[in-house]
């Protein structure tokens, strides 16, 4: 059923940041793309009812955001850019059971299938790990894996590879592409985006462009090659 923001209004800052912002995410790939500061944080967390609308809505897999609750988190699951922001428990076993535990499951049955989905991703033999000896990647995936320990339709992701290395994105940027779930990612690593469904284009709260990656990402990149330039002129950069 994915994401719809239906005529969002949101203030920033002391002013106006989304204004009458109406979007229809239905496609099972979607890239977010701009500078900073552009708005593709703000738009995950108000898909994922972190941030209400102060006017106007948004609905995720049917769900209005400012009636679900904590409802909303069975269907929308978000990875934030910063593992550290996101794990709470010493070891991955009990990361990765948490959902489960939280979902009804007893403490054996989340135990049991959260070694399960680590086998199957791969990590057989993590479940009694320490968080602290993991690496970045390492534990960018049990964030991840956690999330979908409780199965959400739809999962958002908020530059999840932004501090982590070549081979460590690309081995997690395949693990996505399997996914069943629709996905939602904001990246400034355009090259993970030129095979999803579509890519939206913010600038100020605003939708630049909106479309297939080959239309969208080109521009997008010309422009970044634009700004970088200008600002290495005047001594910004």
């Amino acid at each position: 059923m994915g994401l719809v923001f239906n005529c969002v209004y949101l203030a920033r800052g002391g002013g106006r940041f989304f204004d009458d912002l109406s979007l229809d995410l239905r496609e099972r790939r979607i890239g977010l793309v701009g500078d900073n500061g552009s708005g593709k944080s703000t738009l995950l967390r108000l898909a994922n009812g972190l941030l209400l609308p102060e006017r106007g809505e948004v609905i995720a897999n049917g769900r209005h955001t400012t009636q679900a609750g904590r409802g909303l988190h069975a269907d929308v699951g978000f990875v934030f850019q910063n593992p550290d922001h996101q794990i709470i428990f010493p070891t991955v076993g009990e990361e990765v059971a948490f959902g489960l535990i939280e979902g009804g499951q007893t403490a054996a049955q989340a135990r049991a299938a959260a070694g399960d989905l680590l086998a199957s991703h791969g990590c057989a033999g993590w479940i009694d790990r320490a968080i602290r000896d993991l690496s970045e990647g390492q534990k960018q995936l049990v964030c991840i894996l956690a999330i979908l320990a409780t199965e959400p339709k739809i999962l958002l992701l908020d530059e999840p590879f932004s501090s982590l290395d070549l081979p460590t994105r690309l081995s997690l940027s395949a693990r996505l592409a399997r996914l069943p779930q629709q996905i939602v990612m904001a990246s400034h690593d355009l090259d993970l985006l030129h095979d999803f469904d579509r890519v939206i284009w913010l600038e100020k709260g605003q939708v630049r462009a909106d479309g297939v990656p080959s239309q969208v990402l080109p521009d997008y990149r010309a422009h970044a090659a634009a700004r970088g330039a200008l600002m290495l002129e005047s001594g910004t950069a």
